[in-house]
C-alpha cells in the first residue's frame, strides 16, 4: 500500500490532532488513514530489543521475538568504552529495523544515587560525565542505523520505591551538576528522536506536568527538537502535559486524553498553537522513521545471529572487573583439574528483570565453556527457590573443592532479588552464597569467587577469605565463553568500576535520605554522590570507582597540562608481556576556598589497548565546562577562578600524578545595595575601597563579622552610613561596562 506524505497540523481536524499525541496501542502511535499518516511501533530496550510477538499479550515480557542480549548497562558501562557501546547500539538498531520498530526505549542514564537502586543494572555509572559518554556512544550507534533512541528516565529517577508517585526533592546545583549532565550530553551531541520523561515527581511537580524540566531546561536550554514522550502510564493530567511540552502519551488508546484535550482547546484553556507544536513533533518522528534506511555497514552485526553473538561475548569480556588476584591466581592453566561450583554456572543469570527482559537468540553457560577447555568437576551449591536443604549441596561442594586444583565459585543475587518495580533492602548476598563461600575457601584456598548481579554487593566478611574475586555483573547472552575466556588467559581483564564497592550500607551517602518517606525523597547528600562523596569525606570503600586489574602492568609519563587548562596528555605504556587495555583517568579538584565542591570529579578518559611494550600519547580535551560548577544565584555555569588541580589516576582513590591550573575569575557580578558585605568585600573595585574606608584593622574585622549582611541593612547601623555615605556611587562605578572588563582583564593577568 502506497502511504502518503504526512501532512501539518493545519489540514487535520482537531480530534485528529488529539489523537495523534497519544498512542493508539501499547507500542504504535495513532495513524491518521486519509492524511497518509501512518503509525510506527517502539518497543523496550536498551540491552537488545524487547518486541512483543504478534498475537502475544501487549507487554509481552518473556514472550519477544529473539533477539541479542547483550550486556545489561552495569556490565557495559564497566567497559568504560564507548567505541564498544556505539558498535552495541548499532546492533540492536539493525535488529531494530529487522522488526520494523521504529524507536528504542533506551538507554537509561539516570545515575546509581544508591547500590540499592532495584534498577540499576539498567542504568550505566554513579558518574554524569561517564554515564553521558558512554549514553551518547549508544545513542549515535542506534540512529545511526535508522532507527530512533528514546533517552530515559527524565529526570531524577533514581529509585524503584514509589516510582509513581514519589517527589524528589532536589536543589538545582545538584540536578544540574549531578543529575542532568547525562541527559544534556546525549541531548546536546547527538540529537535523540525522543526523550523520555519519568513516572515521580520533581520537587512536587510530576515530570510529565513540569514546564521547567521539559520545556525551559530540556528545549530551551539545551535546545532539544525531537519528541518527548511519558513513560508508560506516566500521565494523569493530559492537557497540563501537553502544555509543559510532553508531545506523547503512551500507551493508548486514551479516551479520557484525546477528550480533554479537544474540550479545552474548545474552551480556551489549551492555545491550539500548543498542540500544534506537539502534533508537528509526533509528524516529524513519523517522518524519520521513513526515510530510507542505511545499508549495513561492513562487519555489522546486522540481524545475523552469530555475527551480534559475538559481539556481545566482546561486550562481555570487556563488562568484566577483576577485582582482586592474589599471587597471580590467574589465568588459570588449562591442564589443572577445576572445580566449577554454583549453580550460577549452569544456570546464569545474564539480565535484569522487567520491562527490558529480552528473549536471547542463544545462551552461552559457563560450565560449558569452562568444560570444553579444563577437565571439570561440577557442584550446584545451592538451589533457586525456598524450602531447599543447602547442607547436602554445600557438603558436595566441598567435596568437589578438595579433588581440585582450583575452585572456580559462582555466586551472587537471584532474579528476586533485583528487578524493576522494587528497591533492594540490603546489599548482602543470599544467606546460603556467603555459607558456601566460607565452607569451600576452606576446604581451598585456590577458590576464585564469579559474582553475577545488576548492582552493587557487599563483599563482607568473607573477602579476605579468597584470593580472587571477579565483578561479572550481567553479561548478556555470551557471558559464559567470556568468561572463561578470561579465567584461562585468551583475554586480558580490561574492566574498571562504574561504580564504587562500600565497606557497609551506612557508609554510602544516601543511606540516610533513600528511599525516603511520606512519598517524598530528599536528595540530601546534594552533589557528593558515589565517589564524590567517599573522596571528600575520606569514607573507605572496599574498592574505588575506576578500579580494576589486568593480566599485564601499566605505567604512566610525561603527563602535561596546558597552561590555560584547555588540554591534558600522558604517555601510557604496557610494561607486562602479553597485550592489555588500560583506562587513564582523569580528575579535577577545584578550589575549595568559597566553594563546596567534591574533592575530585572525573572528567577525562580513554580506553588504550597496547601491546607489550608498546606505548601511546593520550591526551584529553577540556573545556571551560571542566571547571565549572552551577551558580544558582547566576543561573549559569560558573568558573569560579583559582588554583584547580588536575589529576591522572587508575581510580577516583589512586591518583599517579597531578599538575596545578590558574584560572581567572569570573567577571564581577553586578552590585547593589542588596548584595551582601562579602560581595562588596571580594569585588576587585569596591574591595579596596571599603577596607581602606574601614580605617583600622578592628573595623576590618568588624566587616568580615558582618559578611554575609546586606550592605542595604549594614548602612542602618549608627556611623556606618556615614563612614560609607558614597556607597552608591561606588555601587555605580563597579558596575560600569567598563570598569567591570578592565577588572575581569587585571583578574586574567593576576593569575597567568
Amino acid at each position: 500500500m502506497t502511504v502518503r506524505e504526512p501532512q501539518g497540523p493545519a489540514v487535520l481536524t482537531l480530534e485528529e490532532k488529539a489523537a495523534l499525541v497519544v498512542g493508539a496501542g501499547f507500542w504504535q502511535t495513532a495513524a491518521i488513514g486519509r492524511a497518509g499518516i501512518r503509525s510506527i511501533t517502539v518497543t523496550d530496550g536498551p540491552h537488545g530489543l524487547r518486541k512483543p510477538r504478534d498475537g502475544g499479550d501487549a507487554i509481552g515480557i518473556g514472550d519477544s521475538v529473539p533477539a541479542t542480549c547483550f550486556p545489561p548497562a552495569a556490565g557495559l558501562a564497566s567497559s568504560w568504552n564507548p567505541t564498544l557501546l556505539q558498535r552495541v547500539g548499532a546492533a540492536i538498531g539493525d535488529e531494530a529495523r529487522a522488526q520494523n520498530v521504529a524507536v528504542v526505549l533506551g538507554p537509561g542514564v539516570n545515575i546509581k544515587r544508591s547500590p540499592l537502586c532495584g534498577r540499576n543494572f539498567e542504568y550505566f555509572s554513579e558518574d554524569p560525565l561517564l554515564s553521558g559518554e558512554l549514553g551518547a556512544a549508544w545513542v549515535q550507534g542506534l540512529q545511526s542505523r535508522g532507527v530512533g533512541a528514546s533517552l530515559k528516565h527524565f529526570a531524577a529517577n533514581n529509585q524503584e520505591t514509589n516510582r509513581m508517585t514519589v517527589s524528589a526533592e532536589v536543589d538545582e546545583r545538584t540536578l544540574r551538576e549531578i543529575y542532568f549532565p547525562a541527559f544534556e550530553r546525549v541531548v546536546t551531541t547527538q540529537e535523540p528522536w525522543t526523550v523520555m520523561c519519568s513516572y515521580n515527581r520533581v520537587n512536587g511537580v510530576p515530570a510529565s506536568e513540569n514546564h521547567w524540566l521539559l520545556t525551559k531546561v530540556l528545549r530551551e536550554d539545551w535546545g532539544f527538537e525531537g519528541l518527548v514522550v511519558s513513560d508508560w502510564g506516566a500521565v494523569d493530567r493530559r492537557v497540563p502535559a501537553l502544555e509543559a511540552g510532553l508531545d506523547l502519551e503512551m500507551p493508548g488508546p486514551q479516551r479520557d486524553s484525546t477528550e480533554a484535550i479537544v474540550a479545552a482547546v474548545h474552551s480556551g484553556e489549551l492555545d491550539e498553537e500548543v498542540l500544534d507544536a506537539a502534533v508537528a513533533r509526533v509528524l516529524a518522528l513519523v517522518e524519520k522513521a521513513a526515510r530510507p534506511q542505511p545499508a549495513s555497514a561492513p562487519g555489522s552485526p546486522g540481524h545475523h545471529t552469530s555475527t551480534a553473538h559475538a559481539l556481545a561475548r566482546e561486550a562481555a569480556t570487556e563488562s568484566i572487573v577483576l577485582l582482586r588476584n592474589e599471587g597471580s591466581l590467574l589465568p588459570l592453566r588449562t591442564a589443572q583439574a577445576v572445580g566449577v561450583i554454583g549453580e550460577f554456572a549452569r544456570t546464569p543469570r545474564f539480565q535484569g528483570a522487567g520491562s527490558s527482559q529480552v528473549n536471547p537468540t542463544r545462551v552461552d553457560t559457563a560450565l560449558e565453556a569452562i568444560s570444553a577447555v579444563a577437565p571439570v568437576e561440577f557442584a550446584p551449591g545451592y538451589a533457586f527457590g525456598r524450602g531447599v536443604d543447602p547442607a547436602p549441596l554445600i557438603a558436595e561442594a566441598v567435596a568437589v573443592a578438595q579433588r581440585s586444583d582450583t575452585v572456580l565459585l559462582f555466586v551472587g543475587l537471584p532474579e528476586g532479588d533485583e528487578s524493576e518495580g522494587y528497591d533492594r533492602e540490603h546489599l548482602t548476598l543470599p544467606l546460603v552464597h556467603a555459607q558456601l563461600i566460607a565452607a569451600v575457601a576452606a576446604a581451598n584456598p585456590r577458590t576464585v569467587v564469579i559474582l553475577s548481579n545488576g548492582g552493587v554487593v557487599s563483599l563482607e566478611p568473607w573477602h579476605d577469605s579468597v584470593p580472587v574475586i571477579v565483578e561479572s555483573w550481567l553479561l548478556g547472552q555470551a557471558g559464559g565463553s567470556a568468561l572463561a575466556a578470561l579465567l584461562f588467559g585468551s583475554a586480558s581483564p580490561s574492566g574498571r568500576l562504574a561504580e564504587s564497592i562500600p565497606l557497609r550500607l551506612q557508609d554510602t551517602p544516601s543511606f540516610l535520605n533513600f528511599p525516603g518517606e511520606n512519598d517524598v525523597v530528599r536528595y540530601g547528600e546534594g552533589i557528593f554522590v558515589g565517589y564524590r562523596y567517599y573522596e571528600t569525606a575520606e569514607v573507605a570503600v572496599r574498592y574505588p570507582f575506576g578500579h580494576g586489574l589486568s593480566y599485564t602492568t601499566f605505567e604512566y609519563s610525561a603527563f602535561e597540562v596546558a597552561r590555560d587548562g584547555s588540554r591534558a596528555a600522558v604517555t601510557v605504556t604496557n610494561t607486562g608481556a602479553r597485550a592489555g587495555a588500560d583506562v587513564p583517568q582523569l580528575y579535577i579538584s577545584a578550589p575549595r576556598d568559597r566553594l563546596v565542591v567534591p574533592r575530585r570529579e572525573l572528567k577525562g578518559f580513554d580506553k588504550v589497548v597496547l601491546e607489550a611494550g608498546e606505548s601511546r600519547r593520550v591526551e584529553f580535551a577540556l573545556d571551560r565546562r571542566a571547571y565549572s560548577h552551577w551558580d544558582v544565584r547566576a543561573s549559569r555555569w560558573v568558573v569560579a577562578g583559582g588554583d584547580y588541580v588536575v589529576e591522572l589516576g587508575r581510580s577516583a582513590h589512586d591518583i599517579v600524578t597531578s599538575a596545578t591550573v590558574r584560572l581567572a575569575p569570573p567577571r564581577p557580578g553586578m552590585l547593589t545595595l542588596d548584595s551582601r558585605v562579602d560581595e562588596f568585600l571580594r569585588h576587585p573595585v569596591t574591595g579596596p575601597i571599603l577596607a581602606r574606608a574601614a580605617g583600622g584593622e578592628g573595623t576590618a574585622n568588624v566587616l568580615e563579622l558582618v559578611a554575609s549582611m546586606p550592605m542595604r541593612r549594614l548602612m542602618r547601623f549608627p556611623g556606618v552610613g556615614e563612614s560609607f555615605s558614597r556607597i552608591g556611587t561606588l555601587i555605580a562605578v563597579a558596575n560600569n561596562p567598563v570598569v567591570r572588563g578592565i577588572a575581569s582583564w587585571w583578574a586574567r593577568v593576576r593569575g597567568r
